[in-house]
């Protein structure tokens, strides 16, 4: 069964619905799903439904775009994880397109979480929009290959996406790899390791075609998934074994429901 590696189900669109949510996810063979946190205010629902849902996962992190967030360290980070369905740092990562002016607090913060990953043993969750270059000189630079993660929700050119699984990277597609205008990704997403691929919803928001402009849920990542799937002229089945099994291998402390 495919998983949505990126979704946001303790925001109010979904969690007032997370029943019909986790059925719709069944029928449409999505058999677990990664719940991230965008700040820590809102950590507690984002872990209370990881731990009522076996197959539920949780991150903790700060989003970007969170400029008025609290100041946290590294060791508050690394003190959430340690429950363990926690299985990831972030979301974390630059943002240059929704935030102008000195970015530096930005910068700063996403180093906090990749000392923070580095610390607790666990992949990142990263987030880049307009700010590619710095976010792979950063990740360089805090040696962020020790822990790995994931690129999530991908726009970005194809050499972007190789230098960063040279630092041991998975590229995660949303349903903008279904968008008809969306060329470039979908050449990136044909040419991308098969090994370093996962697919996502980023639910609420993103819905792949044909859900376009409505609310996104886990279950639409099957449409994501046929997409890659079409672009690369291999099975859905063949695209859902691989990118869950990389999921699993890059979240290790993942366990998968039987």
């Amino acid at each position: 069964m495919l998983v949505d590696s990126h979704c946001h189900l303790n925001f109010p669109e979904l969690a007032a619905n997370i029943d019909a949510v986790r059925s719709t996810m069944t029928e449409n063979g999505v058999g677990h799903a990664l719940c991230i946190s965008v700040t820590l205010k809102d950590f507690p629902q984002v872990l209370a439904l990881a731990d009522k849902y076996p197959n539920f996962f949780a991150s903790v992190g700060v989003h970007p775009d969170y400029e008025s967030e609290p100041p946290f360290t590294s060791e508050t980070l690394v003190d959430l994880a340690q429950h363990p369905k926690v299985i990831a740092i972030g979301e974390t990562g630059l943002d240059y397109f929704r935030l102008t002016g000195d970015l530096e607090w930005q910068r700063e913060r996403f180093r906090t979480h990749i000392r923070a990953a580095i610390k607790a043993k666990l992949p990142l969750v990263i987030h880049t929009r307009s700010s590619a270059e710095d976010t792979l000189r950063i990740m360089q630079e805090e040696n962020a290959r020790e822990v790995g993660g994931v690129m999530h929700c991908f726009t970005e050119t194809l050499d972007v996406a190789m230098r960063a699984i040279e630092m041991g990277f998975y590229i995660s597609f949303s349903g903008i790899v279904t968008f008809k205008n969306a060329t470039a990704l979908k050449e990136v997403a044909q040419h991308v390791p098969l090994d370093r691929i996962l697919v996502e919803t980023d639910s609420p928001y993103l819905a792949p075609i044909p859900f376009r402009g409505k609310t996104n849920q886990p279950a639409f990542v099957k449409h994501v998934a046929e997409e890659v799937a079409r672009l690369r002229n291999i099975s859905l089945e063949e695209l859902t074994e691989a990118s869950t099994q990389n999921f699993f291998t890059l979240f290790k402390r993942a366990v998968p429901c039987k």
